[in-house]
């Protein structure tokens, strides 16, 4: 992360609303617009998670990501909506979100594997993080996706 970023996670309702608004049109920025994909990329699902925000040195939303503790329904941590403003690509903050991501699962919940849902040609990407696909591609609003998975914590397995 270059000097002068910061970044943190958030409950939902802790997030800022100025944080929330910039978050939420960075997801529709990138996932409806850009990718030319129209969804209703506000799923109801953000006050149940976790949400990591990452800041430029002058204080804009470079990247984000979500985050779901392991469930009865389902029993892993889940990443996702894991998107890199497009002023601020290039820095391999991807990079530093998967390693934020997985150490926020490591840390709370060893011994549960970590799974997201990606877009399948980012199925490399994810795989150096040691994701595994655990299924066929499948499309997801007209967008070739794969489920992966990546195991519990090192230290956690038997």
């Amino acid at each position: 992360m270059p000097a002068g970023w910061s970044c943190r996670w958030f409950a939902f309702k802790d997030v800022p609303l100025v944080d929330l608004y910039e978050v939420l049109k960075l997801r529709v920025d990138v996932f409806v617009v850009e990718q030319n994909c129209p969804y209703p990329e506000i799923d109801g699902r953000d006050p149940e998670a976790l949400h990591y925000l990452l800041k430029d040195g002058e204080g804009r939303l470079a990247a984000y990501l979500r985050a779901f503790a392991p469930s009865a329904e389902e029993p892993f941590a889940r990443l996702g909506r894991i998107v890199v403003a497009p002023h601020a690509r290039g820095l391999r903050l991807g990079d530093h979100l998967m390693r934020a991501g997985l150490a926020w699962a490591w840390d709370l919940y060893p011994q549960a594997d970590v799974e997201l849902s990606a877009q399948a040609h980012l199925q490399r990407f994810y795989g150096s993080h040691g994701f595994e696909p655990i299924g066929e591609i499948y499309l997801e609003d007209g967008i070739p996706h794969v489920d992966m998975r990546r195991p519990a914590a090192p230290a956690a397995q038997p």
